[in-house]
């Protein structure tokens, strides 16, 4: 869902850095899990836009030095708690570690991540002996994914 960035001020606030579409949708919900050694859920007791990010003060988190604590903590929420997505759409973390083939078969790697470009998204495939980057464009770029049996199959070149 996101990460902590640095603290905010002296009373325990802290960046809240959103991965979220749109990012303000990470202020929907109370309680954040945050990964710093283990996942601990904090209830956020306020949380406001701040420039490009938003700021949020923690239950149980009341100095700077608690929330420099969690600089760079990874921010998610229970799979359960997120939107049903429409049929044909998916979440990024569900795509990541699918294994990639083209039409013909030939496996290209894993979905190690997927990158934000505005117009739209791209794969980061990571291969035995080549890594991919492939525009996430279902019907021409992406002809399936499926979940059960963790591919993802597109229509690309092994030589890109």
């Amino acid at each position: 869902m996101g990460r902590i960035g640095a603290p905010f001020g002296v009373k325990g606030w802290v960046h809240l850095h959103s991965y979220t579409e749109p990012s303000s949708n990470i202020l929907n919900y109370k309680t954040l899990y945050i990964k710093s050694n283990d996942w601990q859920p904090f209830v956020a007791l306020e949380a406001r836009p701040q420039g490009k990010a938003f700021v949020a003060r923690l239950q149980g988190v009341e100095t700077r030095e608690a929330a420099a604590l969690l600089t760079n903590s990874e921010i998610g929420v229970p799979r359960e708690c997120l939107p049903m997505l429409k049929e044909d759409e998916y979440y990024w973390s569900d795509l990541i570690g699918l294994t990639v083939v083209n039409e013909t078969g030939e496996e290209l790697g894993q979905v190690a991540g997927l990158l934000e470009t505005g117009s739209n998204d791209v794969l980061m495939v990571k291969g035995a002996s080549k890594d991919h980057l492939i525009p996430y464009i279902p019907g021409d770029y992406v002809l399936e994914v499926n979940l059960e049996s963790r591919i993802l199959r597109v229509s690309w070149d092994p030589e890109f």
